[in-house]
């Protein structure tokens, strides 16, 4: 049975002439196609053999999200290369002490200044190489292309490092039989959630890929039939939403928070009617989440452990989805699974 990785070079090699990255910049677009990505994972390959990087060795990897970052990431997988993705807005003691910790034999950097950074604190630093460097290092001909290299299911793919907000940071180590699962679980789910969908789905992504749910949502997008939009500005944020139109995004309470004081700013410009109804709803919800029930009112929600996806982000201020463990899924619209709130309808008695 194929690994994961080699389900997500079968479907690159499907999509060749479809877009299944895309980065925003200002308002615009810059996209790759399957083929187009594959062959930039073709290049970061006879990179990677060219600086004697073998099965089982570590590479860090530092940078924002990028179509760069994805297709490094995706070679040094292919490479059997134990990638270790770091935070790029992490201060540099901080990497280096991750860095220590996980004794990389190579860190590729999206600049030479944000490797130089590292050097700066930790002279031991492993060599360094740049996104452009790894790229740029063999004619298009000349790159690694075909299918990954054969791995065990004990092989480990990544070492996520905790935040370290909470203490030190830990790295966790990801196998290839964890992964499959993990994957086997997001992918599955989406395509449950969605299962009549006509058109490739439409994933916008803000959060750093080296955060492990982020990620996931990465690998999973690039799994199936899904087009993956990354943020690059984090100050338009909601510009860069309405201008992807995603079907879902991967979120965080902080956000939420910030569309929530939105929702609630916005609704006290506008009539008690709408007032009326929002509270109802948020009592409604709470009332259900404490396992308490309440007459005049009727709630339905979708719970997933894993995942945590919003539907129909076009609408942000109508939607939303509060990940924290069995995870709440609130839409706008008619999607498959939807909580709406609405008043019991009057019962008429028979005279």
């Amino acid at each position: 049975m194929p690994n994961f990785l080699e389900n997500t070079f079968a479907q690159l090699q499907q999509a060749s002439g479809r877009v299944v990255l895309r980065e925003i910049r200002g308002t615009e677009f810059v996209s790759v196609s399957g083929a187009e990505l594959l062959e930039q994972v073709a290049r970061a390959r006879a990179y990677l053999r060219g600086a004697g990087l073998q099965t089982g060795d570590r590479c860090a990897l530092l940078g924002p999200n990028s179509i760069r970052w994805a297709a490094i990431d995706l070679a040094l997988m292919a490479e059997n290369v134990v990638v270790v993705p770091l935070y790029s807005r992490q201060a540099p003691a901080e990497l280096a002490a991750m860095m220590k910790d996980c004794t990389p034999r190579l860190l590729i950097a999206s600049d030479a200044a944000i490797g130089e950074s590292v050097a700066q604190i930790w002279p031991q630093a492993p060599p360094r190489a740049t996104f452009d460097e790894v790229l740029q290092s063999a004619p298009a001909q000349k790159g690694i292309a075909g299918p990954p290299n054969p791995r065990q299911n004990e092989d480990f793919v990544t070492i996520i490092y905790t935040s370290g907000t909470s203490g030190e940071p830990k790295g966790v180590c990801l196998n290839t039989k964890n992964l499959d699962h993990m994957l086997s679980c997001t992918t599955g789910w989406i395509d449950r959630l969605d299962k009549n969908a006509r058109e490739p789905l439409r994933v916008f992504q803000y959060l750093p890929f080296n955060f492990a749910a982020s990620w996931i949502v990465m690998m999973s997008c690039v799994t199936r039939e899904t087009a993956l939009t990354l943020s690059t500005d984090l100050n338009k944020l909601a510009d860069e939403i309405r201008l992807s139109a995603p079907n879902y995004f991967f979120n965080v309470p902080t956000l939420l928070e910030r569309v929530k004081r939105g929702v609630e700013e916005a609704l006290s410009k506008r009539g008690s009617f709408i007032q009326s109804i929002y509270k109802k709803g948020r009592a409604a919800w709470r009332e259900q989440n404490e396992g308490q029930s309440r007459p005049g009112l009727r709630l339905r929600a979708a719970r997933s452990r894993n995942t945590g996806f919003l539907r129909d982000a076009r609408y942000p201020h109508l939607a939303g989805l509060w990940p924290h463990g069995n995870v709440w899924h609130l839409h706008h619209g008619r999607p498959a699974h939807s909580l709406r709130t609405r008043p019991r309808r009057p019962v008429r008695r028979r005279h």
